[in-house]
């Protein structure tokens, strides 16, 4: 699968648009982790464990969102974007969505 965050593909000619495609997921914050960001907070710098956290969030959406593209048997994904939100206090949504595509 040819992942993009363009719409057009230099050397690719898209032959049919199949539609979005999208994958998400929500993570939780851990108690362990909001103390260690509180210290950070307060000495400054990167907090890791967050970053971590997100990270393999945005990998899970994008697996979700591939196979949603494998299913309609897309070549690849174009127009790819990211967007987060928060759901709760304590957690946060990732969602990945893009146009999944058929190259000539």
């Amino acid at each position: 699968m040819k992942l993009y965050t363009t719409g057009e593909v230099v050397g690719q000619e898209i032959a049919s648009n199949l539609g979005l495609v999208r994958g998400n997921t929500i993570r939780a914050r851990g108690f362990g982790r909001d103390i260690m960001a509180g210290l950070r907070n307060i000495v400054g710098g990167e907090i890791k464990d967050y970053t971590e956290m997100l990270n393999d969030a945005r990998d899970e959406a994008i697996e979700r969102m591939v196979k949603e593209a494998e299913e309609l048997e897309a070549d690849g994904i174009v127009e790819i974007r990211f967007t987060t939100s928060q759901t709760m206090g304590n957690a946060a949504e990732i969602l990945a969505y893009g146009t999944a595509v058929k190259f000539e």
